[in-house]
């Protein structure tokens, strides 16, 4: 999931852009939380913990002895060199100190112009659409629908599929999560290719995340998780190691 931080000191501007961002999230179902909404750039540091690649709206004039949106920026970039930075400001013209600090603002929305709302559930569109294209290029994803929210799961963190108890639906393991999907393991197979194995009907495995496999008793383990064994699914692992099972 996707961290949002907004530090603006007006909060009826602050608000509306909660508002609105929180509105864009729930009706395009992206993977995203506001975790933040703040007039204090103090309050955003604290809860920003360990955060990484998250979106930060900040308000450039902050009304803050310490802190103004553009020093806020070069310590957020500090800590997270692959966040998104969008500022909020008055004053248009101010888009050149971005530069002056090197901050790489990906947009600066101007208060006044069109409803600062609209502004920042646009910008907030374009945001998701380059990482999802960035996150594309960088790595092979596997994208599913859960609990109303699209999900992008990378291929390689995926240690295996299995049957769920409800009928039709898939269960799909993490070494740190699962996630109860629709669909099916055969339409699964067919899609994931390879890299894949059908060990029994009811498991697909990672290949490359098989850690041990016991014959005997049917049974393999992939990231510490046991699955099972069919005689088809010795078959397949013979086929994949070259006979060297």
């Amino acid at each position: 999931m996707i961290e949002i931080y907004l530090c603006d000191d007006e909060d009826f501007v602050r608000h509306q852009i909660q508002a609105a961002l929180e509105q864009k999230i729930l009706v395009e179902n992206y993977d995203m939380k506001v975790v933040c909404s703040t007039d204090n750039a103090q309050e955003l540091l604290d809860t920003l913990g360990n955060g990484k690649h998250s979106i930060y709206f900040l308000d450039v004039e902050l009304k803050d002895a310490e802190w103004d949106g553009f020093r806020l920026g070069c310590e957020l970039r500090r800590r997270d060199p692959n966040g998104t930075l969008v500022y909020i400001t008055s004053y248009g013209d101010l888009a050149w100190r971005t530069f002056q600090y090197h901050l790489e603002a990906f947009d600066y929305l101007v208060k006044g112009t069109d409803p600062i709302g609209v502004l920042a559930a646009r910008c907030l569109d374009e945001i998701y659409t380059r990482l999802l294209v960035k996150h594309q290029t960088q790595t092979e994803i596997f994208t599913l629908r859960t609990g109303g929210m699209v999900r992008h799961v990378p291929l390689c963190e995926i240690l295996f599929f299995e049957t769920a108890p409800i009928p039709h639906h898939v269960v799909l393991h993490t070494s740190s999560s699962w996630m109860d999907f629709l669909g099916g393991l055969n339409e699964l197979e067919s899609q994931l290719g390879d890299r894949f194995i059908r060990t029994h009907r009811g498991y697909l495995v990672a290949a490359d995340k098989i850690e041990t496999i016991d014959l005997k008793h049917s049974k393999l383990w992939v990231g510490g998780r046991e699955c099972l064994l069919s005689r088809a699914g010795k078959t397949e692992l013979r086929k994949k190691m070259g006979g060297n099972l």
